[in-house]
């Protein structure tokens, strides 16, 4: 199948819905220069009663199981029957080709999500067998071109499967359809349907004379596939500042999705929550760069303890029913007050302010990180720290993951460890790479107290952001005054460099680029703390669901920001791509509202939000059409991705 890229003049790019908004209907009246009296190839439409003003005005669906009832341990298809009014189509399901056709990048494409089963009933929806597509010409502002649409009685099939051990009873199957409907001139907006149906567990019956009909088109032959273990097709997407890659994680494709949460895990270094204790470690191994042997034993020990720690997360995450996001630690603020506390005394015993004699026999564990155990302990706590944050590529195979078995959530938990430790490994098997720093004298000592202030900035930031959870009610916004403790502490390490370095040497050089580095952190760490407690340029309004109810009524656009205090990727995102001038701009425009959804001090109502928003971590930000279809969600994005996704959410199309 060709794709065709339209720009928005031309197609609006998302299936013929530029102008979907302009009508009172909800239509988007387009001539391509045939009669309003025709659909695409020219064939009589039939007319159309405007109830919902989207496309549900001409698709009438249901669902059909073959039987009345499934026994234990056998099989039951459910016909999801499409009836499309004379001269309407919808676009096919994602991924479907057929020869010759253009495909749209902007086309809402027909999609079908199980809601609710009966217990002990399994769907198999990786084998959905969708109907048979069909080609047709049209002009849609580029030219004519062929398009691959399902038309007229269209019929998909989904398989389930009734367990040994599934109890007698009645139960509910629930369907969500999403689709939109289209003709060569008019293109409704977008909908989605809950379809219904009950399933009795029970002796196995027949149905209504009608179902050998609806069910000629479908292969029972797929129920031997699932059995003999045959893998369905299954697509995990992948989206960072724009670049967006699909994976098949069937054989190989496996892999590719363990090293991309590789990548996310070795990423998560450079997020701001681990960048203050990488220097910590390096003083540590620079100290034993003289013993290659000894340099790299204690680098392979901080690097198990990082693995150790994200394969501990994933038993959590696969045993503990509720557990489910790495983040869900830090929503509880007594959590985050602890981690603060334990930064500050790892800062304060790092500038040398006290030393704590303690019972002898504690000294068999040796906890100092220049030690084996310390440096598997610290490579927990390194691990801990990078919770709150989420790197590119890591996200999307996290959640994809925790459905699986525990195989597959230790197996990708496992390998975001491996990524997050490999720096420290190479640090550790090359010793040279830290062997200039220096290790005694009063430029080794000036470190220690430069980097245990910094640390000591992060321990302020850890435990304000747990007592702002503490007293925060939601929606009203957590108290941000805490920065400036961690600015002001952050700002003394600056100025103890600058002072400092022009105390210990004469030499021009040192002065200028240690000198100049301490001016930079005192200068940068008041600027944060100011743009941290104002305002800021944006007019949120903090979620309650009645808001975004009452937001959705009024045909806003909603843009959704998923964040919280302890998220310091989410502060980052907002800094340097909402806080512009254009998108500022963008969210505070008519008809659409900017939302926060904050989940410090474990909102609650934010945290069901973020679940049905398909992801268990933030940062998110996710932007609705006035019809609440969701046109954007990244964790990762650049300012023209959310420009682009606000105009299209106006056009009422995917972005």
């Amino acid at each position: 199948m060709l794709r065709r890229t339209s720009e928005p003049a031309s197609f609006a790019a998302a299936g013929l819905i530029a102008v979907a908004l302009a009508t009172p209907a909800g239509f988007a009246q387009i001539d391509f220069g045939q009669g309003l009296g025709k659909g695409l190839g020219g064939f009589d439409r039939a007319p159309v009663e405007s109830v919902f003003g989207d496309s549900r005005d001409v698709l009438e669906a249901r669902l059909v199981p073959a039987r009345d009832s499934v026994a234990p341990g056998g099989d039951l298809p459910i016909a999801v029957v499409l009836e499309i009014a004379t001269g309407w189509h919808l676009w096919t399901q994602p991924g479907a080709q057929l020869e010759g056709a253009i495909e749209f990048d902007g086309a809402i494409e027909t999609q079908i999500e199980i809601l609710a089963l009966p217990d002990g009933v399994v769907a198999h929806s990786g084998f959905v067998q969708w109907p048979e597509p069909h080609l047709i010409t049209a002009d849609l502002g580029d030219g004519p071109a062929s398009y691959a649409v399902f038309e007229g009685r269209s019929i998909l099939y989904l398989p389930l499967t009734a367990t040994a051990s599934a109890p007698a009873g009645e139960g509910e199957l629930v369907v969500s359809l999403r689709f939109q409907a289209c003709d060569d001139s008019t293109c409704m907006q977008p909908a989605t349907l809950e379809l219904r149906t009950p399933i009795a567990i029970g002796e196995s019956t027949g149905t209504a004379s009608d179902v050998g009909e609806t069910f000629a088109g479908f292969d029972p032959g797929v129920f031997g596939r699932i059995r003999s273990g045959e893998a369905a097709p299954e697509v995990v997407d992948f989206d960072a500042f724009g670049l967006s890659l699909s994976v098949d994680i069937r054989g190989a494709g496996f892999l590719l999705l363990l090293l991309l949460a590789a990548a996310g895990g070795l990423l998560l270094n450079f997020t701001p929550c681990v960048l203050p204790v990488i220097p910590l470690k390096i003083m540590a191994l620079s100290q034993a760069a003289g013993n290659r042997g000894r340099c790299f034993l204690l680098g392979l020990s901080m690097s198990l303890g990082v693995v150790a720690f994200w394969l501990g997360l994933g038993v959590a995450v696969a045993s503990i029913s509720g557990f489910t996001a790495t983040n869900q630690l830090f929503q509880s603020p007594i959590f985050t007050i602890s981690v603060g506390v334990v930064i500050a005394a790892l800062a304060v015993g790092m500038m040398g302010v006290f030393t704590i004699r303690l019972p002898q026999a504690l000294y068999m564990i040796e906890p100092r990180h220049d030690t084996l155990v310390g440096s598997f302990g610290f490579g927990i706590m390194t691990a801990v720290l990078s919770t709150p944050c989420t790197a590119p590529f890591m996200g999307s195979a996290v959640v994809w993951a925790v459905t699986g078995s525990i195989a597959t959530v230790l197996l990708v938990f496992g390998a975001v460890g491996v990524g997050m430790a490999f720096p420290y490994l190479i640090l550790a098997a090359f010793p040279s790479l830290v062997r200039n720093m220096p290790r005694t004298g009063p430029a080794s000592d000036l470190i220690k107290q430069v980097m245990g202030l910094l640390l000591l900035a992060a321990a302020a930031y850890f435990a304000g952001a747990g007592l702002s959870g503490l007293l925060v009610e939601p929606p009203t916004p957590p108290s941000r005054l805490y920065w400036w403790v961690v600015g002001l502490v952050a700002a003394a390490a600056g100025l103890l460099m600058l002072v400092r370095t022009f105390r210990i040497t004469p030499r021009t050089g040192p002065r200028v680029v240690f000198g100049g580095l301490g001016a930079l952190i005192l200068a940068a760490s008041l600027l944060v703390a100011i743009r941290m407690t104002d305002k800021g340029p944006i007019d949120w309004t903090y979620y309650t669901p009645e808001r975004l109810a009452e937001a959705q009524e009024d045909g806003d656009v909603v843009v959704l920001d998923f964040t919280a205090e302890w998220c310091l990727n989410c502060k980052t995102l907002e800094a340097t791509v909402l806080a512009t001038e254009q998108v500022a701009a963008a969210l505070n425009g008519e008809g659409v509202v900017a939302m926060k959804v904050d989940l410090t001090g474990n909102n609650e109502a934010g945290n069901e939000l973020l679940r049905a928003s398909g992801r268990l971590t933030i940062p998110l930000l996710v932007v609705l059409s006035p019809s609440g279809e969701e046109v954007f969600k990244s964790d990762a994005y650049t300012p023209a991705q959310v420009l682009d996704a606000i105009a299209a959410a106006r056009r009422g199309g995917d972005a």
